[in-house]
């Protein structure tokens, strides 16, 4: 049996739930009703102060009607089964819905849960400040020219039941995340820094760091003291998979989500069916990716979790939708109607976002650049969807020089470009890819986590 831990008031509320929807559904519209609960912790410590702060919990429920056409939604605070039948009666008596025909879906069911290790519903706040306190004293030892170290851990709880005619769904999804900065200082006085993060759904286990990682660590902060800066260019370049997978999220991620289409921000509304980038890109958006940071069972409006081919062999194949717009579009479903909370409404969101892997070995890669740069590490990006311009700011990079990574270190450095040319600069992938968590906004900033990843990518691209 699926270990919910759902919170008492959410159970309670789900046992009435089948008699809510029903009575809703006499009306013209499809009815459905969304738990939603949010809870999570948030610890950072460094050599000088300790910080814990509990991120401010959401718990509430989303009454949805949608009559083919049109959603209307009603939104309250808590799991209340009196507040949310008398909120039911309200929207439906109120509101004169059309007798558009809804598209039909299928029967959903089901309990899901992250699989977890070691639970951090189980753990303390103690015990959660005690693991971060060791990691920095770990860190902090393990080389005399470090002189700060921060420690920065998310947790991130979530709840949801959704029950429609056709679904009865409860979901757990539990994600973890870890950065550790560490700063050095050279002789000269400058500071430099550098990190390794940890993210997924699960449970501390996802989050082990050992200190061969911090010795490798505390090295790339060191040789971050002798970064030049790269003289503008076009290059060819080998691209780690978390800069892989940030041109992925820019380039194919915002720009693809259909509500984007609606209001006509989305260039790549008018490429479907096109090509957009050579024969080795493939991109997908895959909530159902096991242990991921942006995984989830079911979406906020109860589509079961499943991987949507974006970009097939090069030809972009379709964006990804919630519910409106899916329907406004006449397209297929896919799992990405997301919200930030009970009080936010759905969007077309990201989940993981990456691009799929190849055949060739980094090694084979690097062996066709003669001279080029291989991008390590990436932290920030940014898109146009309308223009379809892209910029990825990587925190630095290594020189290529005969099919080898050498010692010699630019920082930072700029990625831009207009999507196809770079997509169709892509002329190999490496036979394993991996995925970075994050946190994603759209709209009002409304925040989701995400995931984005792929191979090393070896293709030509503007630096600067």
């Amino acid at each position: 049996m699926t270990d919910l831990k759902l919170p008492s008031a959410m159970a309670e509320l789900r046992t009435d739930l089948g008699k809510i929807v029903a009575d809703a559904n006499q009306a013209a519209a499809r009815f459905s009703v969304l738990a939603l609960a949010r809870t999570g912790v948030q610890i950072r410590v460094d050599n000088r102060e300790e910080h814990v702060v509990e991120r401010a919990p959401t718990a509430g429920t989303v009454l949805s009607a949608f009559d083919g056409k049109t959603i209307t939604e009603h939104a309250l605070g808590g799991f209340s089964r009196t507040e949310v039948q008398r909120a039911a009666q309200s929207l439906m008596s109120g509101v004169p819905f059309a007798k558009h025909e809804a598209p039909p879906r299928e029967e959903r069911r089901g309990d899901f849960s992250t699989p977890v290790q070691i639970d951090p519903l189980e753990l303390s706040v103690q015990e959660k400040l005690d693991r971060c306190r060791d990691l920095h004293r770990r860190a902090r030892g393990s080389d005399a020219r470090v002189t700060n170290v921060q420690i920065s851990y998310s947790e991130y709880n979530q709840h949801a039941v959704y029950a429609a005619l056709d679904a009865n769904l409860a979901q757990r999804v539990q994600r973890v995340s870890l950065f550790v900065i560490v700063f050095v200082a050279g002789t000269d006085g400058q500071v430099r820094y550098d990190w390794i993060s940890r993210s997924g759904t699960g449970g501390w286990e996802v989050l082990q760091v050992s200190d061969e990682d911090l010795a490798g660590l505390v090295g790339r902060a060191v040789a971050m003291l002798s970064a030049k800066r790269i003289e503008p260019g076009d290059y060819d370049v080998i691209t780690a998979p978390g800069v892989s997978g940030t041109i992925c999220h820019e380039s194919f991620g915002h720009g693809v989500e259909t509500d984007m289409f609606l209001k006509e921000r989305a260039r790549a509304a008018h490429f479907i069916g096109k090509r957009i980038g050579s024969d080795l890109v493939q991109i997908f958006d895959d909530p159902s990716y096991a242990g991921a940071f942006g995984s989830y069972f079911f979406d906020d409006e109860g589509q079961v979790a499943a991987p949507t081919r974006i970009v097939e062999n090069g030809i972009f194949q379709r964006g990804i939708s919630d519910l409106y717009s899916s329907s406004a579009l006449g397209i297929a479903r896919s799992a990405n109607g997301r919200r930030q909370d009970y009080s936010r409404k759905a969007y077309a969101r990201m989940s993981n976002t990456f691009f799929g892997a190849g055949t060739s070995t980094l090694d084979e890669m690097l062996a066709q650049v003669d001279s080029g740069i291989y991008l390590d590490k990436w932290y920030s990006g940014m898109e146009d969807p309308h223009g379809w311009g892209i910029q990825v700011s990587c925190h630095y990079g290594h020189e290529i020089k005969g099919g080898k990574i050498t010692d010699r270190l630019f920082s930072p450095i700029g990625i831009s470009g207009y999507v196809p040319d770079v997509l169709g600069s892509i002329r190999a992938a490496s036979n394993v890819l991996e995925l970075e968590g994050g946190t994603c906004g759209k709209g009002h900033k409304e925040y989701v986590q995400v995931a984005s990843g792929g191979p090393h990518l070896l293709l030509k691209a503007r630096l600067g």
